[in-house]
This record gives C-alpha cells, sequence and structure tokens, in this order.
C-alpha cells in the first residue's frame, strides 16, 4: 500500500472520528432528550438533593429519555453538584440536555396557586398549605405553637387564625415556613389597608383581631353574603348591649364537633371560654378563618334594631330576623312549621 493511500486512509479515519465526536457532541447537546409529549410537565425538586437524585427523579418520571447524556451536558455546564438547586420547574416537550440543564440550573421556577379558605384550626392550615408547597405539616406547626414567635409577629395561638385572609396566593413551591409566615403577614398588612378598613374597625372600637373573630362566627352563620351585614349587625347589637351572642357556631368549635348535624344541649353546655352562651363577649378567638365577604359584612354592618335571627327552614339557608324575644318565637314557630311541611321534623 502505498503512501497515498495510507494518507487517504489515515485522512478517513480522522474525518469518521471528527464525524462521530460531532454527532456524539450534537446527539448529548442538541438532540431531543425530554419525550415530545408529557402526561405532566413540571417536576419538584427537594431542597439538599444531590446531583445523582436529580438525575433519578428525572427518569423516574420519564422527563428525560437518556441519563448518559444528560449527565455529560449537566457535568460540563457545571450543573452537576453536591447541593443541587431546588424548586419546581416546568419542563418543555421536545426540549434537548442544554435547554433543561440551562433551565434547570437558572431558569424561573413554576409558581403554586395556594388556595386557602376557610379552614377552622391552625393544624388544618398546616395541613391544606404543605399540600401546595415543601414543607410538611410539622413543621408549619413548630411555628404555629412557638409562642415566643407569635408574640414577636404579635398573635397568640387563639388568635394565630386572623392572620389569615382567604385568597389564592402564588407561591415558590420550596417555600420555607418562615417565608411563607413573612408573606401572610405582608398580604395582612395589604388588606387591611385597603377600603379603609383599619379607620372602620377602629370606628366600631374594634381590634382586627375582634373584627376577624366576629367576622368567624358570621362566616358559619351563613353562606349567604346577602345577609352577612344583616347578621353582622345582630351580633354587634348585642355586644353594645351585653347580651350574649348565644352563636351556635361558637358551641360547636368548642366541643370540636364539626360534623354535628344540629346543636343539641351538649353543645350549648359545655364549658369553654368559647361557649358564648355561657360567656359573654367575643370568644378568644376566631373559630374559623373568615372570608374576605365576612370581614367586610362586619366592617360595613347593617344598621338595625334586631337582636335576633333563625333560619327560614325552607331549604333557603336564608333567615328571620326579629327585634324582640316575642318576635323571634313567632319566627322559631315559622321556622318549625317549614320543617314540619317538608317532612324534616
Amino acid at each position: 500500500m502505498n503512501f497515498w493511500k495510507l494518507t487517504g486512509l489515515g485522512l478517513l479515519l480522522i474525518l469518521l472520528i471528527a464525524g462521530w465526536v460531532l454527532y456524539d457532541r450534537y446527539r448529548a447537546y442538541l438532540a431531543p432528550n425530554v419525550p415530545g409529549q408529557l402526561d405532566d410537565p413540571y417536576v419538584e425538586i427537594p431542597t439538599g438533593s444531590t446531583f445523582e437524585e436529580v438525575l433519578a427523579l428525572l427518569s423516574d418520571r420519564g422527563l428525560i429519555v437518556d441519563t448518559t447524556s444528560f449527565r455529560t451536558v449537566a457535568k460540563r455546564l457545571q450543573y452537576a453538584r453536591p447541593n443541587m438547586r431546588a424548586g419546581r420547574f416546568q419542563i418543555q416537550p421536545g426540549w434537548n440536555n442544554l435547554k433543561l440543564v440551562r433551565h434547570l440550573r437558572g431558569g424561573p421556577q413554576a409558581t403554586v396557586p395556594l388556595v386557602l379558605t376557610t379552614e377552622r384550626l391552625p393544624e388544618e392550615v398546616a395541613r391544606k398549605v404543605s399540600r401546595f408547597i415543601e414543607p410538611d405539616s410539622a413543621d408549619f406547626m413548630a411555628l404555629f405553637t412557638d409562642e415566643a414567635y407569635l408574640q414577636q409577629i404579635g398573635y397568640r395561638q387563639e388568635t394565630l387564625l386572623s392572620l389569615f385572609i382567604p385568597n389564592t396566593y402564588d407561591f415558590y413551591w420550596n417555600t420555607s415556613v418562615q417565608d411563607f409566615m413573612e408573606r401572610m403577614q405582608q398580604e395582612h398588612e395589604r388588606f387591611w389597608g385597603k377600603d379603609n378598613r383599619r379607620d372602620k374597625a377602629a370606628a366600631r372600637k374594634l381590634s382586627l383581631a375582634e373584627v376577624y373573630t366576629l367576622a368567624s362566627i358570621v362566616e358559619k352563620e351563613t353562606n349567604a353574603n346577602i345577609e352577612k351585614r344583616r347578621i353582622a349587625g345582630v351580633y354587634l347589637n348585642r355586644l353594645a348591649i351585653g347580651m350574649p351572642l348565644q352563636a351556635d357556631p361558637t358551641c360547636v368549635f368548642a366541643t370540636r364537633d364539626f360534623d354535628t348535624p344540629r346543636v343539641t344541649d351538649y353543645h350549648l353546655k359545655f364549658d369553654s371560654p368559647y361557649n358564648t352562651y355561657l360567656y359573654r363577649g367575643l370568644p378568644p378567638g376566631p373559630i374559623a378563618m373568615a372570608s374576605i365577604a365576612s370581614i367586610d359584612a362586619v366592617l360595613n354592618a347593617e344598621a338595625h334594631d334586631y337582636l335576633y335571627f333563625c333560619a327560614v327552614g325552607d331549604g333557603s339557608g336564608l333567615h328571620l330576623f326579629a327585634k324582640s324575644l316575642a318576635g323571634h318565637n313567632q319566627n322559631a314557630e315559622r321556622y318549625r312549621a317549614n320543617l314540619r311541611q317538608r317532612g324534616l321534623r
């Protein structure tokens, strides 16, 4: 074999090797490595994860096809570290390793819509929030029961629920418990700073926590926003003359008998500072998270002379109101008659 043939074969071999290197680099960096269709495009990388744990997570979730090429690109782009970046990320179908690694390394996190509604107890709030973000309910309860921390932010365990304004909030999945609480304080201040809410509370000579506590009672008395202002007015009238609130939902809260179909003597006679049949004034704190509609109903309560109300009993969920006990008794009889007519009594 002459010199030129050997030279030609050598050049061909070099070209083949160069081509293979280029193809291998193309395949590793630029060829799609995320499947073209994803059932769930979101991945949550826990705090403190190692690179191998992230790699296994992506593979197990079916978010990457080839782990070897992903590992290669991750190391060359210095994404592979002992302590990986945590968070929730949205992965796009058909991404190559270059796009995927850059996104996980420094791209924006996908937020989580965290929904707070009308939970009754701090432990229910803890369970609810832990469904949306990384810390578990025990992490939240450790802070919710820390008296020194609560005093620092201006609350007690009995009043902590008044911090939370029911709404939907966008959070990063790996938000810490402390950061969550700071956000809730900011949202609390923002809420009370709108629509003259602080001034309206002061005009009624109520603290913000007291407004919230009364609103939580209104919340549990009716689902009909149309009559919340009137019910709030009844309770404010009772407070003004020193009459016990006699709110059935407070007795249910006192017993924690939340599944009861009706209030009985057991509930009404249960000895607890939350029992507003036995103790005058507001209970020590909210009996549930109060909706914005209920809070505003207290702040903008209807001015009237009603002291009593009872359900209509016709299935509407609405109430009858009275200024005197005699009128209330007539309404109560009407309620019972409506139940009999519906075959419920």
